[in-house]
């Protein structure tokens, strides 16, 4: 292994794994930490995916160290922090505590926070993060129902989630190439800057940006910046050129999505896919999780046993989300959806269903735990962000396991059709 990833949340990892498998390392995508070596057999890189953004901030730490230990002992060269695009965090955290835990145990003095990825629209300048050509303060992330982002300037969200000292290197100096940013990165540690967060505007910006970063042991950021790692492993002789990295085996079976995003992309695509497609929304109300899935399934039982591809969706508009959690609480309301969503899931794959399209990152991460699937191959990329994936083990499954903000209107039809059953 070269690169050991740890991930924040499930579909977070599968968009970090696919730009790896992009540029060209065989990666695999853990549930959880491993409990073997068998996962990091023939991987260049392996990504654990947590469900830690938004957990206590201790847990979180717990978690993350769990996982640097297990990919320090099988040789990982270097550790890569993965979060959101859009920095998806409190003031209590994850991001700072996680980020600090891990320097302390590779015993690092610095390291960088650079989430931007501009081809899906999220870049950054002078230290502010903008969601397409809003600031973030001002995109629907203001309205997230767990982690609402109402400061667009990363250098005070970060200051307020560590004690160590957060500095920023602008675009001018990221603009004039690897060696300047190196020398920036230097100057800022000498400095007694921990954390650095790194403007970035372009993919061009992105892969400079990873080249400077080659002799850091610890990066963290979104998947964007992760564009330049797999070069700085071919430069030292470490890693061959790989065309077959993203090869998946074929898997056949009924086909189903679950959306559990109150994104503004997601609510877009679940509309499109109502209009002519089956869809079921689950009901908050309708009792305890057991009771809101079997009302659920009994609405889809027909569309399943057909064959025809059925949405089951828990996506809504901020006014409502608000509406059931003041009905509910929010823990509680976000704890009765994920375990719906978890038993829809195993019932689904029951019914013959074998490939499933999951919308957001805790819906992903209920239902991957929920089917006991330990780990992911990485496959062909739908959209942006997001490929197909298949289940390492006895049972074919394939999934597309898609953040809340990525992916085309069309994107749950235009996935399903890239793996005709």
């Amino acid at each position: 292994m070269l690169l050991g990833c740890i991930a924040d949340d499930f579909t977070g990892a599968t968009d970090l794994a696919n730009t790896l498998v992009k540029g060209g390392m065989r990666t695999v995508q853990a549930i959880g930490v491993p409990a073997s070596d068998g996962v990091a057999a023939h991987a260049d890189a392996v990504v654990v995916a947590l469900k830690s953004r938004t957990i206590p901030a201790a847990d979180a730490v717990a978690q993350s160290l769990a996982a640097l230990a297990w990919l320090r002992g099988r040789g990982a060269r270097q550790v890569f922090f993965k979060y959101c695009s859009t920095f998806d965090s409190t003031d209590a955290g994850n991001i700072g505590p996680v980020a600090d835990a891990l320097l302390d145990a590779l015993g690092a003095r610095f390291t960088i926070a650079c989430p931007a990825y501009p081809e899906n629209r999220r870049t950054i300048y002078l230290g502010h993060l903008f969601v397409g050509d809003a600031l973030l303060s001002d995109s629907p992330m203001r309205d997230h129902p767990l982690t609402p982002m109402r400061d667009a300037n990363l250098v005070r969200v970060l200051s307020r989630q560590t004690r160590r000292r957060v500095g920023l290197v602008p675009w001018p100096v990221v603009a004039r190439g690897a060696g300047m940013i190196r020398a920036e990165f230097a100057r800022l540690s000498n400095e007694g800057i921990t954390h650095a967060i790194v403007d970035a505007i372009g993919e061009r910006d992105l892969i400079e940006i990873g080249a400077a970063c080659a002799d850091l042991a610890l990066v963290t950021g979104g998947s964007g910046v992760a564009l330049g790692l797999p070069q700085n492993f071919r430069a030292s002789g470490l890693l061959p050129e790989r065309t077959d990295a993203a090869v998946i085996p074929v898997v056949s079976g009924g086909a189903a999505v679950l959306a559990g995003s109150c994104s503004a992309a997601t609510r877009a695509q679940v509309a499109a896919w109502s209009k002519c497609r089956p869809a079921v929304a689950l009901d908050p109300f309708a009792g305890d999780a057991r009771a809101i899935a079997a009302q659920a399934l009994a609405a889809a039982g027909a569309d399943v046993a057909a064959g025809r591809p059925v949405l089951v969706y828990s996506t809504a508009a901020p006014d409502v989300v608000t509406g059931v959690q003041s009905r509910l609480g929010r823990e509680r309301a976000a704890g009765l959806i994920e375990a719906a969503f978890a038993i829809v899931a195993r019932e689904l794959v029951e019914r013959g269903v074998r490939r499933l399209v999951v919308a957001g990152g805790e819906t992903a991460g209920a239902v991957v735990q929920a089917l006991g699937i330990e780990a992911l191959a990485i496959g062909p990329e739908i959209d942006p962000g997001v490929p197909w994936t298949t289940a390492i083990g006895p049972r074919p499954l394939a999934l597309a396991l898609k953040s809340g903000n990525f992916g085309a209107t069309e994107f749950f039809a235009k996935a399903l059709a890239m793996l005709p059953d």
